[in-house]
Parts: structure tokens; sequence; C-alpha cells
């Protein structure tokens, strides 16, 4: 157990929201990430000598996973252990957030890495770049036969036999590095010149802290190191993510997610927006106040009552930009992405479009089903890929009752709606926010649906 009060929750990423006197070097709006209590909640408090900028193209749940992980590598490592280039360092755990951020470096550096996980997470460890014979069992000591003796540097943090499997490892003038706290050692006999050494990363003082997460924010922007890969939970599921945990179940990091208020001052993106449904949508969002609506349809500005519509949102107190584009095409959405004004940041996306082109299964021709694809799950796709470095509190899409139960004549349909729901879960799953709604038949007639008449309705 680890001994005395362990405080959890200090680390996160966000938005700075105040800056005390004499702050300088962030300002209100400024995306960070570090180190500071009370980081699970809405709003916390922060030294800023632990905090840096978010690197670019980074999410925020992405770059919570950063700050504890990669500087406490980073200073066990290269503080502590002297790591440097040719030096051998066995990395215990390395499957664990530490671990992977201590793999990394290390590789950067220029060291020689072993490695220990269970062995059903080894497939991780070879994804970061260590042959079979440099990784070894975090569940027995067989790793102290599999790797030679001579380590420079180990990076610990299990116990018992553990520890003495690896301080067997060690050569001469070698680094024990300990970052466990349950089987701290004194008096360890170690080889000439060798030096044991446990550690808390507190130790190392805010100023330190902050060079390092400046150096390690560096790295991330350059490539050099990636983020960690990360489980997400709701705050409000905290009991389920700490039990995951404790199971030894994840691989990187947990990271806990905050659900947003839905941001007004920002762009909100509508596809199919000149549409029945896209015009229900604009009409509500403006009347929540949301600032600027741009409207995506292949007919833009050009499909009758557009006019009419925006003259509509305007007296709600919207700014509305309108544009031809086909979304799916991504060279084409991208550049009217690009466009978003940086006086309202994109911050939310509602995708309406959609097309209709029944038959039956053994009549649908490949057209017909790209047709339907295209529409929807191109759409989507581009849509998540091109707004991933944007802040968005919302990401909606319009999915029907017909991906769940299936309708008679929408094979292709269906389909491509259950993909719009996959999509949804698998942002979720990316600490992203989505919602697909899977709508049933709308009383007011729309493009797909008007053509139907009352025997088509029963």
């Amino acid at each position: 157990m680890y001994p005395g009060v362990g405080v959890i929750g200090g680390e996160a990423a966000g938005v700075v929201l105040e800056v005390g006197v004499g702050v300088s070097g962030f300002g209100v709006g400024d995306r960070v990430m570090g180190l500071f209590s009370g980081a699970f909640g809405p709003e916390a408090v922060a030294d800023e000598r632990m905090l840096v900028r978010v690197p670019v193209g980074l999410s925020f749940v992405e770059a919570a996973s950063v700050p504890v992980a990669f500087a406490t590598a980073f200073y066990a490592l290269r503080d502590l252990g002297g790591l440097g280039v040719g030096d051998r360092v066995l990395v215990h755990a390395a499957a664990g957030g530490v671990g992977m951020a201590a793999v990394q470096l290390a590789r950067y550096w220029g060291a020689e890495v072993f490695g220990t996980a269970s062995v059903g997470k080894w497939g991780v460890l070879r994804g970061l770049g260590l042959a079979d014979d440099h990784i070894g069992s975090s569940r027995d000591v067989s790793f102290a036969e599999r790797f030679p003796v001579g380590m420079d540097v180990v990076l610990n943090s299990l116990s018992g036999g553990f520890v003495d499997a690896s301080l067997g490892l060690l050569g001469v003038g070698g680094r024990f590095v300990e970052m466990g706290k349950t089987d701290v050692r004194e008096g360890v006999v170690l080889p000439a010149g060798g030096s044991y050494r446990a550690f808390d990363l507190a130790e190392a003082g805010a100023d330190r802290i902050g060079e390092i997460l400046g150096e390690v924010a560096g790295l991330v922007e350059r490539g050099v190191v990636g983020p960690l890969p990360v489980r997400v939970f709701d705050v409000r599921r905290v009991s389920e993510a700490l039990r995951f945990v404790s199971q030894a179940r994840h691989v990187g990091k947990v990271v806990l997610s905050v659900p947003r208020v839905v941001d007004r001052a920002v762009t909100v993106v509508v596809t199919g927006a000149t549409g029945t449904l896209g015009r229900v949508v604009a009409r509500h969002l403006a009347g929540l106040g949301v600032a600027h609506l741009l409207l995506l349809s292949r007919g833009g500005a050009g499909v009758e009552g557009v006019g009419e519509l925006c003259e509509e949102l305007a007296g709600l107190g919207a700014v509305v930009t309108v544009r031809a584009c086909d979304v799916a095409d991504r060279g084409e959405l991208a550049r009217v992405l690009a466009e978003v004004p940086d006086e309202w940041p994109l911050g939310g996306v509602v995708h309406a479009a959609g097309v209709l082109d029944d038959a039956v299964v053994e009549s649908l021709t490949v057209g017909q089903v790209e047709a339907v694809l295209r529409a929807k799950v191109d759409a989507a796709v581009n849509l998540d890929v091109l707004t991933r470095g944007a802040d968005l509190s919302m990401f909606v899409l319009y999915s029907s009752v017909a991906g769940v139960l299936g309708a008679a004549g929408q094979a292709n349909y269906a389909a491509a709606n259950t993909f719009l729901d996959a999509l949804a879960v698998d942002r979720r799953l990316r600490g992203l926010p989505a919602t697909s709604l899977a709508w049933g038949f709308w009383d007011e007639r729309s493009g797909m649906t008007g053509h139907l008449d009352d025997a088509d309705l029963r």
C-alpha cells in the first residue's frame, strides 16, 4: 500500500480562466498543461512555474497524459540517473505511463533500453522500438537471467525480490533510481561506484519541473516523443476509472474528462445546412446564442430560401456565413475551415447532411452505396480528422433509427448511420466530444422524405 496519505489529481490540461498579480507567462484563454493539485474537477489554481503551453496539435486529453509521466521519467533518468549516449537502462513497468515516457526519452538520448511488462503488454514495448531480447516479464524475476549484467541505470517501481534481482544487474558505477514507495531500501550493497536513490518528483522543485516540462513540450511538438495512449473516463465515473487502474488493465495513462458547457462565443459548423434539418438546427443554435454559424451545403447560398434563413438567424443575434462545400471532399472542407475567424474559433460541429438512394439489397448498385456513404461517412470522417486540433464542446452526428432497427430498402442508409454511431463511440473513447442522434421520422418533410405519400408513411 502507498505509505501515508496520497493525494490524487495532480496533473491536468485546460484553459487559463484568470491570472494573478505578477503572472507574466500566461494569459486568459491560453491552452496549458502541467502539475497542480485539485485537478479532478472543473477548476483549479496552479503555479505558473509548473505550467507550459499545450504543444500544437495535441488535444486536452493527450496533453493531460504528459506532465507527470514525462517529468518523472526525465528527472529520474537525466537528473538523477545521468543517462547518456550508449548507456544501458532497465525500465520496469515499461508499458505504464512513466515507463512508456522513459523508454521514449531514453531512446532519444541514445541509450540501449531494456523493459519489463506483463506478457500481454509486450506488443506495446515492441511498438516503442524494443527488440524481443530487450523485453522481459514484470510478473516474475526471469528478466534477471534474460538481460545482461552491466546496467548503467535501473528505473524501478517494483518491490521485494524484483528489487534484489534488479540490483544484481547493475554494473560498476551503476545508478539504481527508485520511484516506488513500498520498498525503499537503506544500506544497499552496490557495485563499485554505484548509487541508490529513492525520489519523489516534488523534490525537484517548481522551477526545475517547469524547465523539464518546457523541454518535454518542445520534444512533443517536434515529434521526437509522442503523447501516451489513454483510456478516457468521464470524471463522474472516477470510481470505475480508479478500479480500472488498480487492476492494471491499462496501457499508458487513464484520463478523466470533465463535461463541457456548450460554448457560445464560437463558430459552429452545420453540414447539410440548407436542407430542412439543417435549417432547424441552425435556428436552434442561433436561439441558444451561438455567435457565428458556418452553414455548409453543396448548393450554398444559391439554394432557395437561404437568404431569408440568414435574415432570420441574424435577427436571433447570430453572424452567419454560408459556403458551398462538398464536405466529403477533404481538401475542400479544409479550405473552408481555414477561414474560420480567430474572433470566433471553431467550437462545435453538427453533421446533418445525408442522402437517400433506396433499393432492396439484391438491387443495390455500387453507385447507390457510394453515394449514400459519401454524404454520411466520408463527410463525418473528414470532420473528425480536420477538427482534432480544435477545442470543440460538441460534435453532433445526425444518425437514424434505420441504423439501429434497420429499414426496408435502406441497407445502404442503415450502414451509413451505423458508422456514425460507431464514430461517436470511438471519439468518446479518445476523450473527444461526440453525440450520435438516431432520429426517427420527422413531422416536417425534408428533401429525403418529401416524396413519401400516405401509403409510404403507413
